[in-house]
């Protein structure tokens, strides 16, 4: 299995933003630490939002925060989240699948076995297991 871009940044946003939890994080500074886009990662973090993973606030002293400890953010949601609109085969997506062989397919019912699998195995851990080590104690 193979995650996104969009998963992979989304993560490593999240595993900084859980080593100081207390700060409010902007995307620009994300972006600019990470050497990533900001229109992506706000992007991101809009989605991380509207899931109930991030609190986002504008204005002077906004920013983004976890919305819960992220001891209580199992990486399986936070994954299942990112990966939402991504489907692992044609046949898990929206909409009408272009293969011939659905009916009888076998492969269908093995792969929807292993995703979950993978999912499952992920929510054995939290977001404070991956947290990046504090950065202001490492200096």
């Amino acid at each position: 299995m193979r995650l996104t871009t969009f998963t992979d940044y989304g993560l490593r946003m999240l595993m900084r933003m859980a080593s100081d939890p207390d700060r409010a994080f902007s995307t620009a500074d994300l972006a600019e630490e990470f050497g990533l886009s900001r229109n992506h990662l706000s992007k991101i973090m809009q989605q991380l939002a509207r899931a109930g993973i991030v609190e986002t606030r504008r204005g002077g002293g906004g920013g983004a925060r976890l919305a819960r400890p992220a001891s209580k953010l199992p990486l399986g949601q936070i994954v299942s989240v990112l990966e939402a609109d991504q489907a692992i085969v044609e046949c898990f997506g929206p909409g009408k699948t272009r293969c011939t062989i659905n009916a009888q397919c076998r492969l269908k019912a093995r792969l929807k076995s292993a995703e979950n699998a993978f999912i499952a195995d992920l929510d054995r851990s939290t977001l404070a297991d991956i947290a990046l080590p504090d950065l202001q104690t490492a200096i």
